[in-house]
């Protein structure tokens, strides 16, 4: 059996597998977020890794004799920082804190976007890894001087339970630090930043071996053998790993808290306008990524946060209650922005209200304008010359066959749910077995282990329609641009 390990951000889930992919067991643990100031997200480590312990004590139990390997999935970008008694120096800043704007622009335009790309692949943004070391060396200087260790989220857990200190090429290609086409620090990057390789862990493959339990470890958890760490990798990549989406070509949309267009590739590919993210996949290859920072976070804002509504089958539902040409618009950019207007000041809007307009109303545009946001990630993706015939969508929004139909509607592309949405924590498990030599490929093992569900065509009328509604949409952020 394997453990796939997702580190997430408002909970750790830890999923037990056999090699042929049946779910033996899960467990989840939540662990509080912290804002400290407006736009800033920041949570301990410790409570990563205390809350993970008490995930696995449970999940082990009575299988213990069967368990192989250990992988894992993690939030991307976030900071985490040792001193020279490995103790955790502040807490971890998050991928979504947004402090880092004039660190970003001090990337971007002293050491210039041209050097940038061609040190990394990609420019800088606000959830980025270097913007914010380069935050605490400005901003927290007696901190600074104390970094030993670098490392991200889920590279603290593989500290914690194996002593390596090690990453992974698909979570380390998202700290703009690393040089992703050649895959090796960038030395330009961190003599910039003030550090030196050594601070910074080995790189490994996602499938690769980097150790095993360490033994105080494993008496905590009853093991008598020796359980193999594997690097795992960054949610994003994992994630993809665990629906399938590893060829050529191949496409996916996760709806999450954000919501994010991944397309795989067996080449490097740079997005010369900076809109998109080229790094390291999971599978030994790379891929190509926008992020929106607001998708099913933005519904859920609309109808938790303000309608104090959980049912989302009855808010799904009520989509159909209102029509697919009314002329109202809403912007999800809660948070601001990244993919494709990089703008953090950009904000939320509802735009060509009407008295006749109902909460019925506003639910569509609100799904909607999420979806046109990912829409225009996808055509930058389809621009650099990648043919997406079809789309497989995960997370927590991809339950819902409302949105999959409108998604296949404005997309204008085939999309396709799956028997098993496991998400990352699968992903990390189908790491684990590579690894552990139960599948020669990351290819193979998704081949076996991966089974599409319902299929959702795009209608030419409803294609239509929305396409008027898309270039509408489009509009309306320039617009306003300078408003913020």
């Amino acid at each position: 059996m394997y453990i796939g390990i997702d580190l997430g951000t408002s909970s750790v889930k830890l999923i037990l597998v056999t090699e042929q992919g049946e779910i033996v067991g899960s467990a989840t643990r939540s662990y509080e977020l912290f804002i400290p100031l407006p736009s800033c997200s920041e949570q301990l480590p410790e409570d990563w890794f205390d809350k993970t312990m008490d995930g696995l004590k449970s999940l082990v139990q009575g299988h213990q004799q069967a368990i192989k390997a250990i992988s894992f999935s993690g939030q991307m970008h976030g900071m985490v920082i040792l001193d020279r008694d490995d103790h955790v120096i502040r807490p971890a800043i998050l991928w979504n804190d947004q402090r880092t704007v004039r660190e970003v622009e001090e990337l971007n335009n002293v050491l210039g976007i041209e050097t940038l790309l061609k040190e990394t692949g990609n420019i800088a943004l606000t959830g980025l890894t270097a913007p914010k070391i380069l935050w605490v060396k400005h901003h927290e200087k007696d901190h600074f001087d104390q970094i030993e260790k670098v490392m991200l989220p889920k590279d603290y857990l593989i500290y914690k339970l194996s002593g390596e200190f090690a990453t992974d090429v698909s979570d380390v290609s998202g700290t703009l630090y690393y040089n992703v086409k050649e895959k090796c620090y960038s030395q330009t990057m961190l003599q910039y930043l003030g550090l030196e390789e050594r601070h910074f862990p080995k790189v490994y493959e996602s499938f690769d071996v980097v150790g095993h339990l360490k033994q105080e470890i494993k008496d905590v958890l009853g093991f008598k053998h020796d359980v193999k760490i594997i690097a795992g990798g960054g949610d994003q990549a994992v994630g993809a790993v665990g629906i399938g989406t590893v060829n050529d070509g191949e496409c996916s949309i996760s709806l999450g808290t954000s919501g994010v267009v991944f397309v795989s590739s067996d080449h490097f590919k740079v997005d010369k306008q900076s809109y998109l993210q080229s790094y390291c996949h999971s599978n030994g290859k790379y891929h190509l990524m926008g992020v929106i920072l607001n998708a099913a976070g933005a519904i859920k804002w609309w109808s938790e946060y303000v309608f104090q509504n959980y049912n989302y089958a009855d808010f799904y539902q009520k989509l159909e209650q209102s029509s697919v040409d009314d002329d109202l618009y809403f912007l999800p950019y809660l948070t601001g922005e990244r993919s494709p207007i990089n703008d953090p000041k950009a904000r939320g809007v509802f735009f060509g209200l009407r008295l006749e307009h109902r909460k019925e109303h506003m639910d569509r545009a609100v799904v909607e304008g999420v979806t046109f946001a990912l829409r225009e990630t996808f055509d930058l993706i389809k621009a650099l010359g990648v043919p997406i015939q079809k789309v497989k969508l995960t997370g927590g929004g991809a339950k819902s066959p409302i949105w999959a139909q409108m998604i296949a509607h404005i997309m204008n592309v085939e999309v396709v749910t799956l028997t098993k949405e496991e998400g990352p924590a699968f992903g990390a498990a189908i790491l684990a077995m590579v690894g552990d030599g139960i599948y020669p490929s990351v290819s193979s093992a998704t081949l076996q282990l991966i089974k599409e569900n319902e299929s959702y065509q795009p209608e030419p009328s409803m294609v239509e329609l929305y396409e008027r509604k898309y270039h509408k949409f489009r509009k309306i952020y320039p617009a306003l641009k300078h408003v913020f």
